[in-house]
């Protein structure tokens, strides 16, 4: 074997090791099988949150470790094609073989970060807000983009998404939103998109054509279960409630009440309307009130472990993270972590992985970020 392939194989290999000890496969293994015992209990859905917290418990456990079985197959797999290639003096076979290799490699590397993703609230589904910035129309359409491309990304990796509120624009595109997105580790991976994203295109909206710049931000906070206590005085909350009717959106309901909740302490404000009914739409917001509360908590921790890294990022307005430019050349780079692509299709279709990767990995690693240019 060349030596760019055995050292490959050896990353990989070591990359597997890394993963099956943070799993603990022999303990993991040993829980898996009670779950699966305890998933037969014909009474388990006596208790339906019980029932869903064990069964994604399962689920994570199950994806895990096959994870790790399959890339050692493959890994097997590829040396055994490589072995058969060369001994036949078939190039073709040799070439293929080590690009599933790095193919792999990518694959363990995805593995590992999720393996990082063991915060407290990473394993949680997600709710994704999305605002459009000043600027009118242009904001608001760039907003509705923005909605899009993460809706693609859930569903792309199998996540549900509801709609629970969305606020039309004028003329198009949207001034609000707030989605659901459903899945293992939802929150984990969303976390990294929080903060604000800038447009550099020439504006549809624009008669002469003129090259415009747009600004909308993105929040997102986790979805909470009943094993996190936030208490909220009903006191300290103040209700509104309205019609839904009108422009609110093609996603939601638009003849039931809507509810608004405002957290006066804080200020923080949440909006439901999706539901068919006030109350329903009311125990929601409840819902999702207390997931931002416990999402600000949370972001005082991580920012006080950032800073003992020195590798806070500010995600504050006016200080975006990333930036989107298709004209008069296609870009988009991070900048917290200098990854760019000229794939700009491609990202406004959902494909962010490489991005929240890099996150996750500066995060995980407290890798200080540089001062990163940003484009034009």
């Amino acid at each position: 074997m060349r030596a760019e392939i055995e050292r490959l194989v050896e990353e990989i290999k070591q990359s597997v090791g890394l993963l099956r000890r943070h799993l603990d496969v022999e303990k993991s293994t040993a829980r898996l099988a009670e779950l699966n015992k305890l998933a037969e209990d014909p009474n388990l859905w006596n208790d339906p949150q019980k029932a869903q917290k064990l069964m994604q418990e399962r689920t994570s456990l199950e994806d895990s470790l096959s994870g790790i079985g399959k890339v050692e197959q493959e890994l097997e797999d590829d040396i055994g094609m490589i072995e058969l290639g060369e001994a036949e003096g078939d190039d073709g076979v040799v070439a293929e073989a080590e690009a599933a290799l790095k193919n792999l490699k990518k694959e363990v590397a995805r593995r590992e970060l999720e393996a990082l993703l063991s915060g407290e609230a990473d394993r949680f589904d997600s709710y994704l807000e999305v605002h459009a910035g000043a600027g009118g129309t242009e904001s608001q359409d760039w907003a509705q983009m923005l909605l899009r491309m993460y809706t693609r990304w859930a569903e792309t990796h199998g996540f549900k998404v509801e709609y629970l509120e969305e606020s039309e624009g004028e003329e198009a595109g949207i001034k609000s939103a707030t989605i659901q997105v459903s899945g293992h580790n939802a929150y984990g991976w969303l976390k990294t998109e929080a903060g604000v994203h800038r447009l550099v295109r020439i504006s549809p909206f624009d008669s002469n054509a003129r090259r415009h710049t747009s600004f909308s931000s993105v929040q997102v906070f986790p979805v909470i279960d009943d094993s996190i206590k936030i208490d909220i005085k009903e006191s300290d909350v103040r209700t509104d409630t309205m019609r839904s009717g009108g422009a609110g959106g093609q996603h939601v309901n638009k003849t039931e009440s809507a509810v608004r909740l405002t957290h006066i302490p804080t200020g923080v404000a949440v909006v439901c309307q999706a539901g068919r009914s006030q109350h329903k739409n009311r125990a929601q917001a409840w819902d999702m009130l207390r997931a931002r509360l416990y999402e600000i908590e949370l972001k005082k921790r991580e920012e006080k472990a950032a800073a003992d890294q020195a590798a806070k990022t500010d995600i504050g307005w006016g200080h975006q993270i990333r930036s989107y430019v298709l004209q008069p050349y296609q870009m988009v780079k991070d900048l917290r972590t200098g990854v760019q692509t000229s794939d700009t299709s491609g990202v406004l279709n959902g494909e962010l992985d490489e991005f929240m990767a890099a996150t996750l990995a500066q995060r995980a690693f407290g890798t200080p970020g540089a001062d990163i240019e940003d484009v034009d």
